[in-house]
């Protein structure tokens, strides 16, 4: 079933009208009914009742979002949510290495002592914890340095801000924030792909195709790097999928 992404951000945010000063324009956004005027909405093209939001010349019209450019906005604030939970989680870990690299050695004591209660358990089961890759993974930890751990600590707060700049600039459309998203995502993907020769999982796989994915959209789609005529057609693009331009473009054809 295809969306109708206008009418549906218009149930959502309400409608938006304009009353441009250009009378064949104007004439063409408005309408009078048995009820009072109306006004076409510059996103869902729907006629409102009543006044309109704003009024001037064509050009100082709010250029609101329809269309295949509203499609796009949803997108890239899904990709904002996904990289600010991906932040948040990644402060998470930091604050949890930090405190554990300052508290080691009590940590240790204390896993050991679990280690030892739940050993017995483990081998009525037939699973000899002392050879399980997850234990031998925490105990590798303990051996790290302090200073190791502390600056583990400040690498992952570091990456956990560029998610959540990206995050904020994604939600926005800043242009800025979609080239820092393509860079700053396609640099991991090397170091993604390796951890899968590692070791494959099912999130991981997920990760890496869902961040190809945002790469070669955001790039494609935004026109970045000059891809598909750069910037210009991007903002042509955006212009021409404003109602303004739509009525005007008709209204000169029908004048013609």
């Amino acid at each position: 079933m295809k969306i109708d992404w206008d009418r549906r951000t218009c149930a959502r945010k309400s409608h938006v009208t304009y009353a441009p000063d250009e009378p064949e324009l104007r004439r063409r956004l408005r309408a009078e009914t048995s009820l009072g005027e109306a006004w076409r909405c510059l996103r869902c093209g729907d006629f409102v009742l009543g006044e309109p939001h704003g009024s001037g010349p064509a050009e100082d019209a709010p250029l609101v979002p329809r269309g295949k450019v509203l499609r796009d906005l949803f997108i890239l604030r899904f990709l904002a949510i996904e990289r600010a939970v991906r932040g948040v989680f990644i402060v998470l870990v930091a604050v949890a290495v930090w405190k554990f690299s300052n508290s080691q050695d009590a940590v240790r004591r204390l896993f050991n002592e679990y280690l030892n209660v739940f050993r017995p358990v483990f081998r009525h089961f037939h699973y000899d914890l002392d050879h399980s890759p997850v234990v031998g993974s925490v105990q590798k930890a303990f051996g790290y340095k302090h200073s190791t751990l502390v600056l583990v600590a400040v690498l992952l707060l570091a990456y956990a801000l560029i998610e959540l700049v990206e995050a904020g600039g994604l939600w926005y459309a800043k242009r800025w924030a979609e080239y820092l998203t393509v860079v700053a995502t396609a640099a991991f993907l090397p170091l993604e792909i390796y951890e899968l020769t590692e070791h494959v999982s099912y999130l991981k796989i997920a990760t890496l195709v869902l961040n190809i994915l945002a790469v070669l959209y955001i790039a494609l789609a935004k026109r970045l790097f000059g891809l598909r005529g750069g910037r210009k057609a991007f903002e042509e693009e955006r212009h021409s999928a404003s109602l303004l331009e739509v009525e005007e473009s008709a209204g000169v054809a029908a004048h013609a």
